[in-house]
């Protein structure tokens, strides 16, 4: 029997705040794995900005994937806020730790993977536990 409610997925803070934790999470694996096939198989970190740049991008889509998948709607405008506050979250600890801003092209790296992870995840198969909305 169906369940009556309302999903958890539609309410727009929560959904977004587990979107961009989930994106933060990945963002650091990858980070964390490309860091690593570069100390000890590469030896060599001529290529530190291309995986900081993929690692940043992996972790943008893939929190408006999930947002997008599970709101089921307005995907470029929810993956474009998915990558503004990941942009923001980046930019604080940039702050925090070495006193600096982060630059401009982060931001558009994160807006423009973000805006096409919510697009994807808007247009991809509906999950089959997803309540109606």
């Amino acid at each position: 029997m169906r369940r009556q409610g309302k999903s958890l997925w539609s309410s727009w803070i929560f959904s977004m705040l587990i979107s961009v934790m989930a994106g933060a999470v990945c963002m650091g694996a990858a980070a964390f794995f490309s860091a690593s096939a570069m100390y000890f198989l590469m030896k060599d970190t001529g290529l530190t900005k291309a995986f900081a740049g993929a690692s940043l991008a992996a972790g943008a889509y893939t929190a408006a994937y999930i947002c997008g998948k599970y709101r089921r709607r307005k995907g470029l405008i929810c993956g474009t806020l998915c990558g503004v506050f990941l942009y923001v979250i980046i930019s604080a600890a940039g702050i925090m730790i070495l006193g600096q801003h982060t630059g401009i092209k982060k931001l558009l790296l994160l807006t423009v993977f973000g805006a096409a992870g919510g697009v994807a995840g808007v247009n991809s198969k509906r999950p089959e536990k997803l309540w109606d909305q």
